[in-house]
C-alpha cells in the first residue's frame, strides 16, 4: 500500500476511492512535480478490477441517489462547496505543486470557481423545469430522469476545476459518478473525495479511480452498466473512447482540442489586442481554448508585433508558487518534448521565431511567437498545447475569415475590432463553440460550452448539462380520462 503523500503540510491519500472506502492497488505509478521534477509520491495504479468495482459501487448507489429529492441533492452539493471553500489554500498549493499552474491563480480564481461549480448546478437543479404544454387537449409534461452511473475522464491542465465542471452537474442530475483524473495530476481528485464524504455524500455516489490511460479507461468506457461518458482531452483518445462505448451506444460528451484564432483588425484597440494575444501564454499555453493562431491585418501587423514583443518581454517565467511569476512550467517531460518537436520542425521548415523557440532549464519552455508559417503547415494545423503562438497576416475581412476557419478544429475564436457591425458579421461566419469579441475567457456556467468539428461533440453548461446527464421523458396525459372511486 502506498504511503500518504504530503505536499506543503497537506496530506493526500494516494489510494483509489471506491464505494466510500480507500482501496489500494497492487501496483503504483510515480507522480512528479513539474516545478522541479521532484517525486511527490506513489499513486495506486488502477486495473480493470478496480474499474469494475467502481462501476458496481456506482450502480448500487444509483437508485437511492436518483430518488433523493432535488432539495436534498442541492443541499449536499452546497455542503461540498462549503468544504472546498474551507480548504482553498490547501487545494491551491497541492494543485500548483502537482501540475505547475500559478498558485495565485489557484487561490484567487480556480479554487473559488470549483466551489462555484457545485453551487451553480445545485441552484440550477432547483429551478430546472419545463412548462407543461397542450396537444389537442392532451397535456405534455417533460421531466429529467437521472441516467445512471457516469464515467468522467478529466485532463491535467486544470484538474479540479474541469473535474468539478463535470462532477457537479452529474451529481445534481441524480447520477452516480466514477471520476478518472489524469495520471499526471491526480492529487486534488483524491482530496475532492474526502471533501465530498465529509459533506455527507453517500458512499458509492462519487468514486475516484486512478491509472494509466487504456489500462483502466477501456474497462470504464466499455462497461455495459455505464450510462454516460464525459471526456476532456485529445482527439486520438476521444476516438478510442468512442469506439469503446459504441457497442453499448453509451452517450458521449467530448470536449477536445483547439487551434483557435485571434483576429486583429486595423480598427481594433491595438493595446487591447496585444493584451489579448499575450494572455494566450496563460498556464504555459496549456489551455484548450487558447487563441494560438494570431491573425493580424497587414496594415497594423508591424506595429502589433512590436508592441507584442515589448509586452511579452515583461512576462516573468519561473516557480509558479512565487507571486511575481506569470508563466510556470509545462506539465511533464513528455509534453515538453512534444512542444519542442513542433517548434523545431516549424523552424526547419522556414518559420522564424520572433521570440522564444527554445527550451529553458527544467520543464520550462520559452514563450514563443513564430512567423513566416504556411496555412497548411503542421504548426498552424495541429494543437501544440504549450506557450507557442503563430502570427499570420491578412489583407481583407474575407481572407481573415478564410484563415480562421482553415483547420479541422472549432473550439473557440477571439475577435478584436472597433466596428460592431464587423464583429457581428465576422462572428456569424466563424466555426466555433465560443466567440469572444474584444475579450477572452469570459465564461458563464449557464451558457453552452463545447466545440465544433474535431473540437468535440455536444454541449454542457446550464440546462445543456442536465440534458446530457439525464434521460428526458415526455409524459402525455389524455383529458378527462379518470374514473372517480367512491
Amino acid at each position: 500500500m502506498p504511503d500518504n503523500i504530503t505536499v506543503a503540510g497537506v496530506t493526500v491519500d494516494p489510494r483509489q476511492w471506491i464505494g466510500g472506502q480507500r482501496v489500494a492497488s497492487a501496483d503504483t505509478f510515480t507522480d512528479l512535480s513539474p516545478i522541479d521534477g521532484s517525486v511527490l509520491g506513489e499513486i495506486s495504479r488502477g486495473t480493470p478490477a478496480e474499474a469494475h468495482a467502481a462501476v458496481a459501487a456506482a450502480k448500487a448507489a444509483f437508485p437511492a441517489w436518483a430518488a433523493t429529492p432535488r432539495a436534498e441533492r442541492a443541499r449536499i452539493l452546497h455542503a461540498i462547496a462549503d468544504g472546498v471553500e474551507k480548504r482553498i489554500e490547501e487545494l491551491a498549493i497541492v494543485e500548483t505543486t502537482d501540475n505547475g499552474a500559478l498558485l495565485r491563480s489557484h487561490r484567487q480564481g480556480v479554487m473559488p470557481r470549483v466551489a462555484h461549480n457545485f453551487r451553480f448546478f445545485a441552484d440550477w437543479l432547483l429551478k430546472l423545469d419545463h412548462e407543461d404544454f397542450e396537444t389537442r387537449g392532451h397535456t405534455n409534461h417533460v421531466s429529467w430522469d437521472p441516467a445512471g452511473p457516469s464515467v468522467l475522464i478529466t485532463p491535467w491542465n486544470a484538474p479540479l476545476m474541469l473535474a468539478t465542471w463535470k462532477v457537479a452537474p452529474a451529481l445534481a442530475a441524480g447520477n452516480t459518478v466514477i471520476l478518472k483524473p489524469a495520471e499526471w495530476s491526480p492529487l486534488t481528485a483524491s482530496l475532492l473525495a474526502d471533501i465530498a464524504a465529509q459533506a455527507g455524500l453517500p458512499a458509492g455516489v462519487l468514486n475516484v479511480v486512478q491509472g494509466y490511460g487504456a489500462e483502466i479507461g477501456d474497462a470504464l468506457t466499455s462497461h455495459p452498466d455505464v450510462r454516460r461518458i464525459s471526456f476532456t482531452g485529445s482527439v486520438p483518445t476521444a476516438r478510442r473512447i468512442a469506439a469503446s462505448a459504441a457497442p453499448n451506444l453509451t452517450p458521449l460528451s467530448l470536449e477536445l482540442g483547439g487551434k483557435s484564432p485571434l483576429l486583429v483588425f486595423a480598427d481594433a484597440d491595438l493595446d487591447l489586442a496585444v493584451d489579448l494575444a499575450v494572455e494566450q501564454y496563460d498556464n504555459a499555453g496549456q489551455v484548450c481554448l487558447a487563441a494560438t493562431r494570431i491573425l493580424v491585418e497587414e496594415s497594423v501587423a508591424e506595429e502589433f508585433t512590436r508592441r507584442f514583443v515589448e509586452k511579452a518581454a515583461r512576462l516573468k517565467q519561473g516557480d509558479p508558487r512565487e507571486e511575481v511569476t506569470d508563466i510556470g512550467p509545462n506539465i511533464h517531460p513528455r509534453q515538453l518534448e512534444k512542444i519542442d518537436g513542433f517548434v523545431q520542425r516549424a523552424l526547419e521548415g522556414g518559420a522564424r521565431a520572433v521570440i522564444g523557440g527554445h527550451r529553458k532549464d527544467g520543464q520550462y519552455y520559452a514563450p514563443t511567437l513564430l512567423t513566416d508559417v504556411a496555412q497548411d503547415s503542421e504548426i498552424v494545423q495541429e494543437e501544440v498545447f504549450g506557450p507557442v503562438l503563430t502570427l499570420q497576416t491578412f489583407a481583407t475581412e474575407e481572407e481573415a475569415v478564410h484563415l480562421a476557419g482553415g483547420t479541422h478544429f472549432g473550439l473557440a475564436a477571439t475577435l478584436a475590432t472597433g466596428d460592431q457591425e464587423r464583429a457581428e458579421r465576422v462572428s456569424a461566419q466563424l466555426v466555433a463553440g465560443t466567440v469572444w469579441v474584444n475579450c477572452f475567457f469570459v465564461r458563464d456556467l449557464q451558457a453552452p460550452f463545447g466545440g465544433s468539428r474535431l473540437s468535440g461533440v455536444g454541449r454542457e453548461g446550464g440546462t445543456w448539462s442536465f440534458d446530457f446527464y439525464c434521460d428526458l421523458k415526455n409524459t402525455v396525459t389524455a383529458p378527462n380520462g379518470w374514473k372517480n372511486h367512491g
